[in-house]
C-alpha cells in the first residue's frame, strides 16, 4: 500500500524517489526498480576493461562493481562527486538499486553526499517487494559510496 516516507535528510532527487516509491504499489515499486535498471548509465570506456579499479561490493547477490570520482567544483571547495556501477544486465534488481543511487546522489556536493542518512535505502518502501538480503545490497553499495568519497576528498584536501 502507498504510504508516507521520511525524507529528513535525504538529497533533493533522492528524496523525489523515495516519495515515488512511497505512492506506489508493491507491484508498481518493482516495475520502477526495472525503470531504473534500465536507465542506470553504461560504464565509463575508462572503466570497462579495468574492474579492478572499481570495487566490488560483496554485499550484493550479483557482481557489482562501483566507484567514485571527486572533482573540484567551480570555485568552491566542497567537490562535486559521480559515481559509476557496473551491474549485469541480467540482475535488474541490483541493477536498479544501482541506477536510484546514481540518479539520488550523482552529481552532489561530497559534503551532501557524506550526510546522506545510511538508511536512505529503507526508506524506498521497498522491504514488500524485495527481500532484505537483497535490500543489504543496496545499504552495502551506499556504505562503499560514503566511504570512497570521505577517503577521496580527504586526499584531496592533503594536497
Amino acid at each position: 500500500m502507498a504510504g508516507t516516507v521520511d525524507t529528513t535528510g535525504l538529497p533533493t532527487a533522492f528524496a523525489e524517489i523515495a516519495e515515488d516509491f512511497s505512492a506506489a504499489s508493491t507491484r508498481q515499486r518493482l516495475d520502477l526498480l526495472l525503470e531504473f535498471s534500465d536507465e542506470l548509465p553504461e560504464l565509463p570506456e575508462r572503466y570497462v576493461e579495468h574492474r579492478d579499479r572499481m570495487e566490488k561490493v560483496d554485499e550484493c547477490q550479483s557482481p557489482v562493481f562501483l566507484t567514485v570520482e571527486v572533482e573540484s567544483a567551480d570555485g568552491g571547495d566542497d567537490p562535486v562527486v559521480h559515481l559509476h556501477f557496473d551491474a549485469p544486465p541480467e540482475a535488474p534488481t541490483t541493477r536498479g538499486f544501482a541506477g536510484i543511487l546514481h540518479a539520488g546522489l550523482d552529481g552532489l556536493p561530497a559534503s551532501t553526499l557524506l550526510a546522506v542518512p545510511d538508511d536512505a535505502p529503507m526508506r524506498l518502501g521497498l522491504a514488500e517487494a524485495v527481500s532484505p538480503l537483497r535490500l543489504r545490497g543496496m545499504v552495502g553499495m551506499l556504505g562503499r559510496i560514503k566511504r570512497q568519497v570521505a577517503l577521496k576528498t580527504a586526499a584531496t584536501t592533503r594536497r
